[in-house]
């Protein structure tokens, strides 16, 4: 989770939930200026999951060991274990790594012999994942990999009971930092898994446990690239739910639409304007006059319930915080994203994901009898919408050849000797992106030089 910019870290404060969430540990940095003790050594912040009965997308943060606490060795794996483990397998195809966001799902606490589950359990959760907009139409802008980590023993630590502790590949850990719904790994160990498959953006780790859990690794890897880490129980229904709250950190750079009632640091924000694009000081007057934020929105129906304005509480603080939406799974779970939210995660996306791949070797010159082929995605939404593909030749429009995918260059009608440039770009005119700086990125080009 990324808390609002602006705001210094300090101690470890915990406040207890409310009397229905009473198993549930609140978590929060404290204000600036106070001194506490540094963090232990390779600690990093995660995300809370919220109670397992009740709606709250998250209940704050925390800092925990990087290379977890609950872990068990009994012995190494066997010769067989050993082949087993570490097998990449490309789960969702899409096109080239580089050209894609892919996505690496790992599996902790499956044994040998439970490997086709963990892989039935990856597809599910990714089902999960998609249903929710925008993922369900920018489907086809990822890649999904597998990665077989082979436990010694089946299940993980913490389920289903504090100390139970089970040697597993990742070292997966409920109650972690005594939260029971806590989630950890151990990270070191995740890296190690994710390095074998091709350049990882983000990361999903499986448990094999229905417990309820999760936790939000959401800090970028320096070492690997990846945006994040998201943990989840593959047998729970509400963890795909966890993970798609916690790509609004990782993918959309977006701000938790929460806040903490009773938590006397929390009551109200006086610092500055918060720099993720779903959390503002500004009231709705202001930021309309200012054209700041998402000003755009404010009045139109968001798929989250109501209308975008701008409602007091958020960011963890009750007051002096604004969030778009009353409701969105910057909140709640179970709830859609709202409507800044989706423009916010397709930013995301295409940060990561090209949308034109050529297929003709652009790194030669194309004579008459070649042909300047490209690949583009399709979009998958209700609409039917589609990326726009058009063509130039030396900056100039071709526009009988727009929607085509391939050009001949005897097509071009070229009539001297000259070398000339001819591009082709797809753009996402979504109607769901309204920021000009978002929309600037939605577009891709290939290129390749031509003559007679």
């Amino acid at each position: 989770m990324r808390p609002v910019r602006g705001r210094a870290r300090g101690p470890v404060l915990r406040a207890a939930l409310a009397a229905a969430c009473a198993a549930a540990v609140l978590v929060t940095a404290a204000p600036a200026g106070a001194a506490g003790p540094a963090p232990a050594a390779g600690g990093v912040e995660v995300e809370i999951p919220g109670p397992e009965h009740g709606g709250d997308a998250g209940s704050g943060h925390i800092r925990v060991p990087a290379a977890g606490a609950r872990a068990k060795t009994a012995g190494g794996l066997s010769e067989a274990e050993r082949a087993a483990d570490g097998e990449v397998a490309k789960m969702i195809d899409n096109g080239p790594t580089g050209d894609r966001l892919d996505v690496v799902v790992i599996g902790d606490g499956y044994t040998s012999a439970e490997l086709e589950r963990f892989r039935a359990d990856a597809r599910q959760k990714w089902d999960e994942v998609t249903a929710v907009e925008p993922y369900t139409t920018y489907r086809n802008l990822f890649n999904v990999w597998t990665v077989d980590a082979v436990s010694r023993e089946s299940g993980v630590s913490g389920d289903p009971a504090p100390a139970t502790v089970r040697d597993t590949a990742l070292g997966s850990y409920f109650w972690c930092e005594e939260i029971e719904r806590l989630l950890c790994v151990d990270q070191p160990k995740v890296d190690a898994y994710v390095a074998k498959a091709p350049a990882a953006d983000l990361v999903i780790v499986l448990a094999n446990s229905a417990k309820y859990g999760g936790a939000g690794y959401n800090e970028r890897s320096d070492t690997l690239g990846y945006e994040g880490i998201s943990t989840a129980s593959a047998g729970h229904p509400k963890s795909g739910q966890v993970a798609i709250h916690e790509t609004g950190h990782s993918l959309g750079k977006l701000a938790d639409e929460y806040f903490y009632a009773g938590v006397p640091e929390y009551e109200e924000y006086t610092g500055p304007e918060p720099a993720e694009s779903n959390s503002s000081a500004l009231p709705a007057d202001r930021m309309a006059d200012r054209q700041a934020k998402w000003y755009r929105w404010l009045g139109e129906t968001s798929p989250d319930g109501g209308t975008v304005g701008a409602y007091e509480g958020g960011g963890y603080y009750t007051t002096g915080l604004y969030r778009p939406t009353d409701n969105s799974i910057m909140r709640v779970l179970g709830k859609p994203f709202n409507l800044p939210g989706v423009e916010a995660m397709i930013g995301g996306f295409h940060r990561h994901a090209r949308t034109v791949t050529p297929l003709t070797p652009t790194d030669r010159t194309l004579r008459l009898r070649h042909t300047a082929k490209a690949a583009v995605p399709r979009l998958a939404g209700a609409d039917g919408r589609q990326l726009v593909v058009r063509w130039y030749l030396d900056g100039r429009e071709l526009k009988r050849f727009e929607g085509r995918t391939e050009v001949a260059v005897a097509d071009l009608w070229l009539f001297d000797l000259r070398t000339h440039r001819l591009t082709v770009t797809a753009e996402d005119r979504s109607p769901s992106v309204r920021d000009p700086a978002i929309a600037r990125t939605l577009r891709s080009t290939a290129e390749w030089k031509v003559r007679l």
